[in-house]
């Protein structure tokens, strides 16, 4: 127990008086903390000691609008990082505003106290209200990046001079609880501004190797304000690795269409054209930039299971994470940077917590990213029709998760369908097209597009003109159960139900069929008998002209092809037995009705199930048993040779 709390205990132990304790602390064992557990990566140690750099040039350039003395020893704002591998040492100097023996105390002797939010608190009391001209360009606010040193240093020494001042003086630390200052012979001072001297310890050696100095850099500090110099070595000559400059800070106007591409090949890390550039900056309750990307190619990771979008997020142009989910996964080949000066974070700033800037800001671009997509299909439809064919399978994916853009989604959606010729069709397009008392939009969902096209349920479809859309992707099936419909019009499977086309009339009104002969009528019956293990009901078609038979979902429950979707899954449950419907003028149907008259059941079993089985081939199915299947086709060309 310490002397004052045992003098507290001593003075109102035994006593029923209310007591006044202050918080005790093992400062070592809190630096420890501080550098153990606060930071997930080691690396980050360098954005924070750079972050610190870029703002004390900022205040030094803010210090000098009002202090002329200032201005004569104020330079370009620039930071440099120098590694010398010899003498483990790894340095960061500015030549920024500096600090003074107070200063050393205050910010570097006290964990958590921020000399940025120090400064601005002043600013703000000077003012009587925030400036927000130098707030937007100051990064720190915690006070505890600076500590992130001592992860990767045994012994860390700051040389400082105070701009304006005559005296310099060297703050260093072993991170265990203790430091020193002393004065500094100016002749080894900087003339203003701060270098800080890492001594780096044994499991650091990684940090001293310039190419991972300068893809830290690359990553994570390349927008800031203040330029960044490497010197590799002490022999070796400084390099720019960093210019100061965030593309996504200047004007439209001022990027050429060269910078856009390199730095979209920069972020994504690919070699390919962005097919389409969004740069807008927002303003109102939160300002924020944006810089996105559509990509011109397919991403490697577009179907990672993991679903997450790239966005890069920044506040003040300091990079805080790679993998925001600031875009829904139906959005996840945009390739996106955000700098905003509003995300509040964690004290470690390597993760945005969640709050309602993050929800709105998100929600906002993602509007904005889909209007700029319907700008771009209305305007320049060759142009989305390529990004289209890339990711409109993705894009789909909004249709199911995202109800409340559907209707957005819809407008830009492309379909391929029975009457588009290899090219691709919006909805608007199909309702313009619809024929005299046709109610519904007609889809057939599977998994390619050419058999969709030549499904035996398709072909009642054709015969009256109606166009059917052709739905190749796997999410098809999910999103056209839960969509209400579009334009009034609901979406109906043609695999699914009655047909109920009747009542639209046939593009060649000589072509109807002929009256079914009252054999089929008995034969529908057999095939119910015989095939009920494998078939809800058997029933005679109005959908098929050509072929002899089809599948089809019953009346209620799941599509045919979502079926088979969940089945795949293990979902057994919703996987229900479908209808064979026959067609009643077909000569394969006709023969076999007559057949079943003349020679009963016992002969006409094996060819009941052989009609079942190829129904089950042109629904992409296997045949039930596929070696009785070869065998019978077997004897069949036995008998016909």
């Amino acid at each position: 127990m310490t002397e004052q709390a045992s003098s507290a205990y001593a003075n109102n132990g035994n006593t029923s008086e209310a007591a006044d304790f202050g918080f005790e602390a093992n400062v070592e064992q809190l630096l420890e903390m501080m550098t153990h557990s606060v930071y997930t990566e080691r690396s980050v140690f360098l954005r924070e000691l750079i972050s610190n750099a870029a703002d004390a040039c900022e205040k030094l350039r803010f210090e000098t609008l009002s202090n002329d003395r200032l201005a004569t020893v104020a330079n370009a704002p620039l930071i440099t990082i120098s590694v010398n591998k010899d003498e483990r040492c790894l340095t960061i100097e500015d030549n920024g505003v500096g600090m003074s023996r107070n200063d050393l105390i205050s910010a570097l002797g006290s964990i958590a106290s921020s000399g940025t939010r120090a400064y601005l608190d002043q600013i703000k009391n000077e003012s009587g209200a925030e400036n927000k001209e130098p707030a937007a360009n100051f990064i720190g606010r915690f006070g505890v990046g600076f500590y992130s040193a001592f992860m990767v240093a045994d012994r860390v020494d700051v040389f400082t001079r105070r701009a304006g001042e005559e005296k310099a003086w060297v703050w260093s630390s072993h991170g265990k609880g203790h430091y020193t200052i002393t004065p500094l012979e100016l002749c080894d001072a900087p003339i203003t501004g701060s270098r800080i001297v890492l001594h780096m310890n044994s499991e650091s050696d990684e940090f001293l190797d310039p190419w991972r100095i300068e893809s830290i850099v690359k990553e994570h500090s390349s927008a800031i304000a203040t330029p960044i110099d490497l010197t590799p070595a002490p022999s070796e000559e400084t390099k720019r690795i960093a210019n100061g400059s965030a593309l996504w800070t200047r004007q439209k106007s001022e990027i050429t269409e060269k910078e856009y591409q390199d730095f979209y090949q920069q972020i994504s890390g690919q070699f390919d054209e962005a097919a389409l550039t969004i740069h807008w900056r927002a303003e109102g309750r939160s300002e924020y930039t944006v810089l996105a990307f559509v990509p011109g190619t397919k991403p490697f990771d577009l179907f990672d299971p993991a679903r997450k979008s790239r966005s890069k997020l920044y506040v003040r142009r300091v990079l805080i994470s790679n993998e925001t989910e600031l875009l829904p996964s139906w959005l996840r080949f945009i390739r996106l940077v955000v700098d905003s000066a509003d995300v509040p974070l964690n004290v470690s700033r390597e993760t945005a917590q969640k709050s309602p800037v993050i929800s709105s800001m998100s929600k906002a671009i993602s509007t904005k990213i889909l209007q700029e997509l319907t700008k771009l299909s209305e305007n320049t439809p060759e142009k989305f029709t390529q990004i289209w064919n890339n990711f409109g399978s993705v894009i789909k994916e909004g249709l199911h998760e995202d109800p409340n853009r559907r209707d957005a989604i819809f407008a830009i959606a492309r379909f391929a369908t029975s009457k588009s010729d290899n090219k691709t069709r919006t909805l608007k397009d199909y309702i313009a097209e619809l024929r005299e008392n046709q109610t519904a939009i007609y889809y057939i969902t599977g998994d390619d597009t050419k058999r969709l096209a030549s499904s035996p349920h398709i072909e009642g479809f054709n015969a009256r003109g109606i166009e059917v859309l052709l739905l190749d992707d796997p999410v098809d099936a999910f999103w056209v159960t839960s969509a209400l419909g579009y334009d009034g019009k609901p979406f109906k499977s043609i695999t699914q139900g009655l047909a109920e086309i009747d009542s639209i009339a046939l593009l060649d009104p000589s072509a109807n069929p002929p009256e079914t002969v009252s054999e089929v009528a008995e034969l529908v019956g057999a095939l119910k008998e015989t095939l009920a293990d494998h078939l809800g009901d058997v029933r005679i078609s109005t959908r098929l002209t050509e072929s002899p038979a089809c599948l089809v979902a019953a009346d209620t429950g799941l599509d045919r092809q979502l079926s088979r979707l969940l089945a795949d899954k293990g979902q057994q449950g919703g996987y229900n037995k479908p209808i064979l419907e026959i067609n009643p003028t077909h000569e394969a149907v006709t023969a076999l009705a007559m057949k079943f008259a003349n020679k009963g059941l016992k002969d006409t079993q094996e060819d009941m199930h052989l009609l079942l089985d190829l129904a089950r081939i042109a629904d992409g199915d296997l045949p039930i048993d596929t070696v009785s299947f070869t065998k019978c086709l077997a004897s069949l060309i036995a008998k016909n040779s």
